[in-house]
């Protein structure tokens, strides 16, 4: 995954979860998070199987694709995601996650995105043990660390998920690997510090964090960077 930490204000990689945008306002907030250097946006494609809710669409999301030219950050939650790889439009840079808990077979799944152009993902779940990478982490760029189940926004972070973040940033350094490490999932301005010096390299931001109820979003992006700030202070 490419990192957009190279913009002097940001010290982290974020990723805007455009599912909780406000869409009475989307192209205005759209502009605004290009004029604040937000390089990637964050697409939750939802099954309704393997979480119990639905999310946009390819049509809904080409839509957006074709009005900026931010990267796109695809996190398929759903059965089987090699289904889907003929619906999802690549560019250069754009990543596609893929759940551990949803593919019969991982490592084909990986090989066909490779293939498309896209960087790979491992998404796995606050349960999911680290161990399911054993051989499968050397053939990705970026595994995404579920501080929530998923399914909805604004759910409590579930604690132990913090741990397996500084432990998944040992074994890759160990390893001497490069991949990023993402969080997703109430990563908002009083986690961040906490994700970040656990080892977090990109902040899946939504309702939580960015998209806030009758909070301007000038202000919460600069609640973020404060925050992103702290967390490589505490480092």
């Amino acid at each position: 995954m490419n990192d957009s930490s190279s913009n002097s204000r940001w010290k982290a990689s974020v990723s805007a979860s455009v599912m909780c945008i406000d869409w009475l306002n989307a192209g205005q907030q759209m502009d605004s998070l290009k004029a604040a250097g937000i390089e990637m946006l964050h697409w939750d494609i939802m099954d309704g199987q393997f979480t119990p809710d639905f999310s946009m669409g390819s049509s809904i999301i080409n839509q957006f694709r074709a009005s900026t030219d931010m990267r796109s950050d695809y996190h398929l939650m759903v059965e089987e995601p090699s289904r889907m790889f003929d619906a999802i439009e690549l560019s250069t840079g754009d990543t596609v996650t893929i759940h551990q808990e949803c593919c019969r077979n991982l490592h084909r799944d990986l090989v066909a995105l490779r293939r498309r152009g896209a960087n790979v993902g491992v998404a796995l779940c606050p349960a999911t043990p680290l161990d399911v990478l054993d051989y499968i982490i050397e053939d990705v760029d970026y595994v995404l660390i579920m501080t929530v189940n998923p399914g909805y926004a604004g759910q409590p972070l579930v604690p132990q998920t913090l741990r397996k973040i500084s432990d998944l940033k040992r074994i890759i350094s160990n390893m001497e690997l490069d991949v990023k490490i993402g969080v997703d999932g109430n990563v908002n301005f009083e986690n961040i510090p906490k994700m970040i010096s656990a080892g977090a390299d990109v902040l899946v931001t939504g309702s939580s964090g960015l998209f806030r109820k009758n909070f301007p979003l000038d202000d919460s992006l600069d609640r973020l960077e404060v925050a992103i700030n702290e967390g490589f202070a505490q480092k």
